[in-house]
């Protein structure tokens, strides 16, 4: 088993990280990949891992809002395709040998456990990849939140957040700007200062708070999702470790 500075980690998914290349919907091959990636850390490390996936590759509620629904219903639209995600996760962990629960912050005892805190870390605890859905079952809350708010509950060491189409955090669009500067290390205060977008404000002071790390790597490179749950030195990383100070 590889050492690592880590013992319980979150992973955040974005709904866009499932979809792969075609950008909306659910990719069959990507959440494979994914999987295996998962698979490794269980095979390899002693890491506890829980996960919460976004939705945004099916339905967002912003967009749905902004076009004259309710935004209440357009949220709990958004969370219903975080279960969709998650059921699809799950469904490729089982296939590739990890064992694993999905909760739900909205009740479907059909498809999922309902949320609890005590359950969800005992899971952990006998070593299943545990899979949040639903976000945090509110609307006008994103994933991130949920992430942040997750982390906070299980007392994760880190939130490992997997991103499409970058490799950390810039001090503008890299696509936009060839000469962007990235960022190794940032503190919390100024992601919410410069308003770099590492997950919304929300979620940033949730993490300050708790003195949770983020980690913001790409996702797109096989085998990330290992280096960054083993400590690697690779994407971005906000603030330090909860014993820092």
């Amino acid at each position: 088993m590889q050492a690592g500075k880590y013992k319980r980690i979150v992973l955040k998914l974005s709904g866009e990280a499932l979809a792969g290349n075609k950008g909306y919907g659910i990719d069959p091959e990507t959440v494979e990949r994914i999987a295996r990636e998962i698979r490794e850390i269980k095979r390899t490390t002693e890491l506890e891992v829980a996960i919460v996936v976004g939705g945004g590759n099916i339905w967002r509620g912003l967009a749905g809002s902004s076009k004259g629904m309710d935004r209440a219903t357009a949220d709990y639209m958004g969370m219903l395709a975080t279960v969709m995600n998650a059921l699809a996760l799950q469904d490729a962990l089982e296939h590739s040998g990890v064992d694993s629960r999905v909760q739900s912050a909205i009740e479907m005892r059909q498809v999922a456990e309902p949320y609890i805190r005590r359950r969800a870390i005992r899971h952990l605890e006998k070593g299943r990849v545990v899979v949040f859905a639903s976000g945090t079952g509110n609307p006008y809350f994103s994933t991130d939140t949920t992430a942040a708010l997750r982390a906070a509950e299980i007392e994760a060491d880190v939130i490992l957040m997997a991103k499409r189409n970058t490799d950390g955090v810039y001090d503008c669009d890299p696509r936009q700007n060839p000469d962007a500067k990235k960022f190794t290390e940032l503190e919390y205060i100024e992601v919410l200062q410069r308003g770099l977008g590492v997950m919304d404000s929300t979620a940033t002071s949730l993490c300050m708070d708790n003195r949770i790390p983020i980690v913001v790597f790409s996702i797109d490179e096989p085998g990330n999702i290992l280096k960054a749950a083993c400590g690697e030195n690779i994407g971005t990383i906000v603030g330090g470790m909860k014993n820092d100070g």
